[in-house]
């Protein structure tokens, strides 16, 4: 959508997927760095999980975007499938069969084994060549427990004690406990690499606001505390700060001004439901004086009755006094 008033040419915030506009936070560049690193070492499962709207689905197209050029990619993203449409999507994600062949039926008699096998026939083919293979599947935490029995199972092809396929599973945290319950205790055991995608820090927001707002052309901006402030609103998810700025610069754009700060972003959260009340350091030192009373109130309280206890069962102990022998008559 073109914005005049900004001189901008793009929706710098835009939710839909844009590679121009690729962010490399600390904590994406260590995911890519540890798959690199696991595929020359010919790893054979790594698991990335990582809260919903943190960039997963943009680390596997960057994973499969920088792949070497020999290497083969299959990429699932309906994790809603069967064993048997499993084994048919990577197939077909690899070429080795057509979306017509699938589309027409060809298939529809062939079985779980012969499709299994057909694939250990090409992996085995790219290995001769000097090629790795590599399957991604995102949202991987949706997955039914047949599904990832399959996914062991491929992830055990082999040939010469080397896996033969390289395999990414991208999902929420809850993939984590869905892979050690015990009908998956042994494919857990097969993970070579695990790492959890972390939102964006404050500085992390900061400059990825910034570098979004430059390379769109526009004249907007946002001060340090209005970006500080988009951070604390969102926690630095890169989805829910993409909805947040989208809407400010709509904003900015409306009230004729180019210089965002923290009251536009706040009262823009506050629309959104977004918003998270503002603390500041008078705030701030209020809370941490009545925790500090209150902590000092439960300590003196629990000295009290453990004072209680002590003079208790110190007259509980203390013998009786008897009346001498000649006064008991």
């Amino acid at each position: 959508m073109h914005e005049p008033h900004h001189g901008s040419a793009h929706r710098p915030f835009s939710l839909a997927p844009d590679p121009r506009y690729l962010y490399r936070s600390a904590s994406f560049t260590n995911a890519l760095s540890l798959v690199r690193y696991a595929a020359r070492r010919r790893e054979g499962v790594i698991v990335l999980t990582g809260e919903s709207g943190v960039g997963k689905t943009t680390l596997c197209r960057t994973i499969l975007a920088q792949l070497h050029p020999k290497a083969c990619s299959a990429l699932v993203l309906n994790p809603f499938i069967s064993e048997d449409d499993l084994l048919r999507v990577i197939l077909q994600e690899f070429g080795v069969i057509s979306a017509d062949e699938v589309r027409r039926g060809h298939l529809n008699g062939v079985t779980a084994r012969e499709l299994i096998d057909t694939l250990h026939e090409f992996l085995v083919s790219l290995r001769a060549i000097g090629a790795n293979a590599l399957l991604v599947i995102d949202e991987a935490h949706s997955l039914t427990l047949q599904v990832l029995d399959q996914v062991r199972m491929l992830a055990r092809l082999e040939s010469a004690g080397d896996p033969l396929l390289h395999i990414v599973l991208v999902g929420q945290e809850s993939l984590r406990d869905l892979l050690r319950s015990a009908p998956l205790r042994t494919f857990d055991e097969q993970i070579s690499v695990r790492y959890h995608l972390r939102p964006f820090t404050r500085d992390e927001t900061a400059a990825y606001i910034a570098r979004r707002l430059r390379l769109a052309g526009g004249s907007v901006a946002f001060t340090p505390t209005a970006a500080g402030r988009v951070h604390r609103h969102t926690a630095g998810i890169p989805r829910t700060v993409n909805l947040l700025c989208d809407r400010v610069v709509r904003q900015a754009r409306l009230q004729r001004t180019t210089r965002v700060g923290r009251k536009l972003v706040d009262a823009t959260a506050q629309s959104v439901d977004l918003a998270r009340p503002y603390r500041g350091p008078v705030d701030w030192m209020r809370q941490r004086s009545a925790a500090l009373v209150t902590g000092a109130a439960i300590v003196a309280a629990a000295a009290a009755i453990a004072y209680g206890v002590t003079q208790y069962h110190g007259q509980e102990a203390r013998p009786q006094e008897t009346a001498p022998v000649s006064q008991r008559r």
